[in-house]
């Protein structure tokens, strides 16, 4: 074996057991490894020699760059589903999916089977401003076809400097020809929070993910709520479908939002960080207001912490399908030159000390799939016209509704 070569693997087994920088749980420390834990010698001869035969016999010659960070790769994505290695630009996905900040044209788009489709521009962005809409079709970006060859580069294509151009081509449903936006890039910050007042006294919340902005966007929604109900809030719904998780200290910081006491979370892992628990401080922002919460298979991971501590705080009813079952926490450690790894850290456990791993919340109300004649039905005149037309293409939320409004709820654990 060459002496680079040599080298290049020592280099690789100790960034991979050497210090990082913990951002889990958004606290930023750093950790060093055992003093007695020593290099698996053997393991490591094991991995120069694959890695010199690959090097030396496969059909193609093979970066030594390449290679390594496939090895890595394999390493980390072999202990579990979640963990993973980032490369420099996935790493940067990661922190803007946390921060909600970017630099960008501002649009949510959809991957799948090759073809980038809008899911929505988001409110205030230069998308917005061009024109953009929910359901086009990306077919270029200045110029560069999109593909099934690059369909991975569309989101770093559209990002750039501040005042610089982008021209983004589109098919949208109706047109024959591709529709040209000449796009320019701005700062773009990415709300996690929706809401609206379905009736006077009854609002609604959506979190689409869990990032740093969250408790702040979720109280400043709140505050608009109350303001729009002259008597107060007398119930609220939190829609927690679909939401696929996120920063931890954000569904924590939900929960509490909603708890004057209690334990929220704890968690369990080897290292010195990974055990904690959360407990809830007082102050409810509904000021016991009657609470609903939605939930369903695409519920995952921060969105569990928040279903599990209410419901086992007989502060909400859960409403809807078995949540995904996801009971792990990740922390990202940065690594040299823009690189990471997320790794598997801790497992958490709701307040009653139940993992939800594979397992999933149960609702205490199922939420059944009703037809949009169903949904229609429901439009009445007290209703608002944003709440209506919410109403009006979301059957559950209506059965969530009905629920709320005739005092229903049952605070109680699911058995």
């Amino acid at each position: 074996m060459s002496l680079k070569f040599r080298s290049l693997l020592v280099l690789l087994v100790g960034t991979v057991l050497g210090v990082s920088l913990s951002l889990g749980g958004g606290v930023l420390a750093q950790r060093q490894p055992p003093a007695d834990e020593g290099l698996p010698w053997d393991e490591a001869r094991l991995l120069a020699e694959v890695l010199e035969r690959v090097k030396q016999e496969y059909v193609e010659p093979v970066d030594d760059r390449q290679l390594i960070e496939a090895a890595v790769r394999g390493m980390v994505t072999g202990l579990d589903s979640h963990s993973q290695f980032l490369d420099s630009t996935e790493y940067e996905e990661i922190r803007i999916s946390t921060t909600g900040n970017y630099t960008g044209v501002g649009l949510e788009v959809n991957m799948a089977d090759g073809v980038v489709t809008v899911v929505s521009p988001i409110d205030g962005t230069p998308a917005a401003y061009a024109g953009l809409r929910a359901g086009d079709i990306i077919r270029s970006i200045d110029g560069e076809p999109v593909n099934e060859y690059n369909v991975d580069d569309t989101i770093s294509r559209m990002r750039g400097r501040p005042g610089t151009h982008v021209i983004i081509s589109v098919q949208r449903d109706g047109d024959s020809d591709p529709i040209d936006f000449d796009i320019i890039r701005n700062h773009v910050q990415v709300h996690s929070v929706r809401h609206e007042l379905l009736e006077p006294g009854y609002g609604y919340l959506r979190l689409t993910h869990f990032s740093d902005t969250t408790y702040k966007d979720l109280r400043k929604a709140l505050n608009d709520l109350q303001r729009n109900s002259p008597g107060g809030l007398k119930g609220l719904i939190l829609d927690l479908r679909n939401n696929p998780g996120g920063v931890l200290d954000a569904a924590v910081e939900v929960s509490d939002a909603f708890l004057d006491a209690g334990l929220i979370v704890t968690a369990s892992g080897r290292g010195r960080d990974s055990n904690f628990r959360r407990e809830a401080e007082a102050g409810d922002l509904l000021d016991g207001a009657p609470l609903v919460v939605m939930v369903n298979a695409g519920s995952a991971s921060a969105s569990e912490i928040v279903a599990g501590a209410l419901q086992d705080n007989s502060r909400a009813t859960i409403m809807g399908t078995k949540t995904f079952g996801k009971g792990s926490v990740q922390t990202v450690m940065p690594l040299s030159n823009g690189r990471a790894i997320k790794l598997t850290t801790s497992r958490y456990f709701t307040p009653s000390g139940v993992s939800i791993q594979g397992q999933g919340i149960t609702p205490d109300l199922p939420l059944d799939d009703t037809s949009l004649a169903d949904a229609l039905a429901a439009a009445t005149e007290h209703r608002t016209e944003a709440g209506a037309a919410l109403l009006q293409t979301d059957g559950q939320l209506r059965q969530a509704l009905d629920t709320l409004r005739g005092g229903t709820v049952v605070q109680s654990k699911a058995n």
